[in-house]
């Protein structure tokens, strides 16, 4: 008995001593876990969203038939002397193609369906070789809807659990900070600001996190990443070492390439920028989110470098940048003997509207082409302006047609009055081109800039109407965009050949306008003064939304390209131009 009574005694005690320092035990020992922190961490979803027709494209002619094949389709083919096209049912394709004099090539253009992630159609160039008597094949290959998706789980100082996306190709959820809530394998994501959520579902066994995307009526499947796993996310994978320059690999598309030391040029700062670039950490805050970088001088290429899952054949956006290319087609259709001059007035360049054209007053008679390549219309057109009647937003599927909207504008100033910047009055050039050529603009493209350029693989924005829309939008290899700075910078010759004129290439790059806030433009080329040191050099550029810039600076026979992911967010890519162009790649050069 006393043996048991002294074993109550105790374990009343231990109670005792429980009872008493239980609330201290709990208040010492670690928080209660979030079930949102199983989230912590890098989750990824990279998806490829068409289009579903691409591969081989075989045309076989038996008599007087043709018939086209490609990913399971065997459909007939429409021959009209040289002409040969092909449309397949339900929208998934179109071939616009020519047969060569000598039979044995069929060269054209491919159509593809609508892209999710933009909304527009494209066409890419697309070669026919003869295999055999009334047989010819070739590749297909249209621009591929990418879409990655890098969610950054984190618990916050705080103890919520918060979140970032990251998106490469089209800057999604830039500057937006999510709360996130996991309740009984729901997940809910709010933003801290602005009102988007989103709501999906985990499964902890597969380690899945799905997520509705209304904007896009999809799901985004997401799984665990780690560095090395998470492509598009950091700069490069796996986490770089030392950075040492190279120079870049000469091809078979026009580039001679040499290094640094053999054009005059200091490594060093080159490495310095590279390293900041490599160095560069996803976080919840905007950042540089450069994709390329690519430098030139003496005409050889000397740096080439790609991040964030880029390389040097993926096409890159150029978006604005590509609006450039608007004037130097115009340029060679003058310098080809084409019927109209940069005093033309635009209105006579359009006979088909005739009578039916909306506003005709004075002032849209005395708008001419040049008018059109200098943004200096007068035109109800702003693109910096959501409230324009012109605005490029307005020209979407309810607008049949682009070029007859934009002719149809209120005039607010008279031509010449004022620069303001708007995609459509370029866009208006491609009219001008076609209805003076009678060529379907992507002939006129291939033919006389992607052939003679040595382009390799390339994709042209269309308009609803089938036509090539020269307000921006191609997507094309970092080199080939590279080439557009070379050949202005060589007075218009590319490896000795003659492309533009001369005479044009310097009226392009002066000055003829100056667009808000003060900078000056000639046609189609943006002008700027750069300081690097002691130096003040004149460089131009074409310039595009998230950072595509193609820098041309004569002084130094240098031309530079970035592309970036920064869209929509002018105030970080400007100082590539402002500040990383001057501190480190003129820096580099040697000059007496």
């Amino acid at each position: 008995m006393t043996a048991l009574r002294n074993e109550t005694a105790r374990a009343r005690r231990v109670a005792w001593l429980l009872l008493t320092l239980f609330p201290a035990f709990v208040a010492a020992g670690p928080a209660p876990r979030a079930p949102a922190e199983q989230l912590v961490g890098i989750w990824g979803s990279e998806q490829r969203l068409g289009p579903e027709v691409h591969g081989e494209l075989t045309l076989v002619r038996s008599a007087d038939v043709w018939r086209a094949r490609i990913a399971g389709f065997d459909v007939p083919a429409r021959v009209e002397g040289k002409k040969v096209s092909v449309v397949l049912p339900g929208g998934q394709g179109e071939l616009r193609a020519l047969v060569a004099e000598d039979g044995k090539r069929i060269r054209g253009h491919w159509l593809q369906p609508r892209v999710l992630m933009s909304g527009m159609r494209f066409a890419t160039p697309v070669e026919l070789r003869s295999l055999q008597a009334d047989v010819w094949r070739g590749e297909v290959a249209p621009l591929e809807d990418r879409f990655s998706l890098y969610l950054v789980v984190q618990k916050q100082p705080d103890g919520s659990i918060g979140a970032f996306f990251r998106n490469p190709e089209r800057n999604f959820g830039n500057r937006l900070m999510f709360r996130v809530t996991l309740r009984e394998g729901v997940v809910r994501l709010v933003a801290t600001s602005g009102g988007m959520s989103f709501e999906g579902t985990v499964d902890a066994r597969a380690e899945r996190l799905s997520l509705l995307f209304p904007q896009l009526d999809r799901t985004f499947d997401f799984t665990r990443r780690d560095r090395n796993q998470a492509v598009g996310l950091y700069p490069r994978t796996p986490a770089p070492g030392p950075y040492l320059y190279r120079q870049p690999i000469a091809e078979e598309d026009g580039w001679a390439t040499a290094s640094l030391a053999d054009v005059g040029m200091d490594a060093e700062p080159i490495r310095q920028l590279v390293r900041q670039i490599l160095e560069q950490e996803p976080g919840p805050n905007s950042a540089p989110a450069i994709q390329g970088l690519l430098v030139a001088r003496h005409g050889k290429l000397v740096v080439e470098e790609y991040f964030y899952g880029f390389d040097k054949e993926r096409p890159h956006d150029l978006r604005s940048a590509a609006k450039t290319y608007a004037s130097v087609l115009i340029g060679i259709a003058l310098d080809q003997g084409a019927a109209f001059s940069v005093d033309t007035p635009v209105v006579s360049l359009f006979p088909e509207y005739q009578g039916g054209i909306a506003h005709l007053d004075e002032r849209k008679r005395a708008l001419t082409v040049e008018h059109l390549m200098t943004m200096s219309t007068g035109l109800a057109c702003d693109d910096d302006d959501a409230s324009s009647p012109g605005n490029e937003e307005r020209l979407q599927d309810d607008v049949a047609d682009w070029y007859k909207y934009t002719l149809d504008l209120p005039m607010v100033t008279a031509p010449g009055e004022k620069g303001v910047y708007c995609s459509a009055n370029i866009n208006l050039l491609g009219g001008v081109l076609r209805n003076a050529t009678h060529t379907w603009i992507p002939e006129f493209f291939e033919r006389n800039l992607a052939t003679p350029l040595q382009m390799r693989k390339y994709h042209l924005d269309l308009m609803p109407s089938g036509e090539q829309y020269l307000g921006g939008g191609i997507y094309m290899r970092p080199r080939d965009a590279l080439k557009l700075g070379q050949l202005y910078l060589s007075g218009g010759t590319w490896n000795g050949r003659r492309v533009v004129s001369r005479q044009w290439v310097e009226r392009s790059t002066a000055k003829h306008s100056t667009l808000e806030p003060g900078r000056t433009y000639g046609y189609t080329w943006w002008r700027h003064d750069i300081r690097a040191g002691d130096r003040v050099y004149s460089e131009y550029e074409a310039s595009g939304n998230g950072g595509q810039l193609v820098m041309v600076v004569p002084e130094l026979d240098l031309v530079v390209m970035f592309t970036a992911g920064n869209y929509n967010h002018v105030s970080i890519w400007r100082k590539f131009r402002e500040e990383l162009l001057p501190q480190f790649i003129l820096r580099a050069v040697n000059t007496p």
